[in-house]
């Protein structure tokens, strides 16, 4: 619907046409107000259990790997932090999000363009030729408004993606710390690794010694020399294994932390530290709130549904309003002497569009269900990880203890053989079983030992809950709109 308007007023006569515009849009407001779509909040789609299976008195930190009082971590985790290039793509991709988000909600702003023309004509008839010149300028303005919440569903929309973008970054920011952590603790393993095979190697030259002492008194045949040279070649080369994986952990450490593995040089360290107490778990309502992938799920879900209202609210009218103002003339001189001022309503309903915006209803109500369903899943999941953590530990600890235990008897027990042999009361075969029992219980004991750590960094993954970042981030700030932040509220 189009009314002209001239400067000179000609435009009053038209009011009867304006009136009953006004009429029009009034009805269809009252008339289609009742069925404008509202987002809803999620509940998770299962039951929650009230308490964990087990549980510790010592204070969960977000800063989880600061339990370990390990400085060279801590260095570690800054770094990485500050340099990885994952990290620094979750921040790229966090940017583009907030981006979409402006434009999603710029709908609900007017807007204002110009335009301007010059343009030129000739003729050539019987009269001879003439030309022409016509410039014009002019602003034109439009706004929807917004009566059913499409543009404010889709911008909603945007924002929840914004929010789950922000946990996405976290998601990302956790899962290398804990990626960290578990390489430098193989790392330091493997060097306790290598120094253990240093001192068995030891040992094993010593008995070479005595068996060669023994042979050459005939008291032993060249065989048991043979195996005991057998035994620390087999020695040299886990020696050189372990070697291998030093090496590949300071590269895998070295490409977590955004460093080229040429120019990496990792902290030393050959003691693996000792665990505190049993972090506090806390409430499995709680974990909800706490977990990244938890909030980013939920945030989904939020996003998906403001889709279904911006999809709802696409089968109502579109109404919109333009004004524009324009001068023209046929030079530069007149081009301010003639103005044309226009207004604008237009009002534009879908009648038969082939089932495609209801058939876009049904998608989105089918794609917020399965976010529903997934926000379940990432719950079900995260107790489970928890629950397995714990579980693993308590078993872990066993195992250490029992390991501890065979160490012992098996010290005692190639003592014993060792003795026995060199007085001849026992042949070299009980003597070799005894030592390697003993050497690779020492081996297993230390990998025991790691693993043990692996169950509680698994455990503070599974519970760790987000941390600043901007602090450890280099000239990086958070486009996260700060009234989003309350959003998290609501689960």
């Amino acid at each position: 619907m189009f009314l002209p308007m001239s400067h000179d007023g000609a435009g009053l006569k038209l009011t009867g046409i304006r009136q009953g515009l006004f009429i029009l849009l009034l009805a269809s407001f009252l008339l289609l107000s009742a069925c404008m779509p509202e987002a809803h909040k999620a509940d998770p789609p299962l039951d929650i259990p009230e308490y964990f299976s087990i549980s510790g008195p010592e204070p969960l930190s977000d800063q989880w790997w600061l339990s370990f009082n390990d400085k060279s971590l801590d260095s570690l985790m800054m770094q990485a932090l500050s340099g990885s290039l994952t990290v620094r793509q979750a921040w790229d991709r966090l940017e583009q999000v907030a981006a979409l988000g402006k434009k999603a909600g710029a709908g609900l702003s007017p807007k204002l363009d110009a335009n301007g023309s010059l343009s030129r004509a000739w003729t050539d008839g019987d009269s001879g030729s003439s030309r022409s010149d016509n410039h014009s300028l002019g602003l034109v303005a439009g706004y929807e408004l917004d009566f059913w919440g499409r543009v404010r569903s889709s911008r909603d929309a945007a924002r929840f993606d914004l929010l789950a973008s922000r946990e996405d970054l976290q998601t990302t920011a956790l899962t290398l710390t804990s990626q960290v952590a578990e390489a430098w603790y193989q790392l330091v393993e493997q060097r306790s690794q290598l120094n253990l095979l240093s001192d068995q190697r030891t040992v094993n030259e010593a008995i070479l010694v005595l068996i060669t002492t023994q042979f050459r008194a005939g008291k032993t045949g060249l065989a048991d020399v043979l195996q005991q040279k057998q035994l620390l070649e087999a020695n040299r080369g886990e020696n050189a294994l372990a070697e291998a994986r030093v090496r590949s952990l300071e590269i895998q450490l070295a490409i977590l932390l955004g460093v080229s593995p040429g120019e990496f040089s990792s902290p030393v360290s050959f003691g693996l530290p000792t665990l505190s107490q049993l972090p506090a778990v806390g409430l499995p309502a709680e974990l909800l709130k706490r977990r990244p992938d938890i909030r980013r799920a939920f945030y989904q879900v939020q996003a998906a549904d403001s889709r279904v209202a911006s999809a709802v609210a696409d089968r109502f009218p579109k109404i919109s309003l333009s004004a524009g103002l324009s001068t023209q003339g046929g030079s530069t001189q007149e081009l301010f002497d003639n103005w044309l001022a226009t207004l604008a309503a237009n009002l534009v309903g879908p009648i038969i569009d082939g089932g495609q915006r209801r058939a876009e209803v049904d998608r989105t109500r089918a794609a917020a269900a399965e976010q529903l369903n997934r926000y379940g899943q990432v719950i079900l999941e995260a107790l489970g990880e928890v629950e397995d953590a714990l579980s693993r530990e308590q078993q872990q600890k066993k195992l250490v203890e029992s390991l501890d235990q065979q160490l012992h008897l098996a010290e005692l027990a190639t003592g014993q053989v060792r003795q026995r042999y060199l007085k001849g009361a026992e042949n070299y075969q009980r003597v070799l079983t005894a030592l390697l029992s003993h050497q690779s219980l020492q081996r297993s004991r230390l990998n025991a030992a790691r693993e043990l750590i692996q169950s509680r960094i698994n455990l503070y993954r599974a519970l760790a809950g987000s941390f600043k970042l901007e602090p450890f981030m280099l000239d990086r700030t958070s486009p996260v709109p700060a009234d989003n932040k309350s959003a998290a509220a609501n689960m």
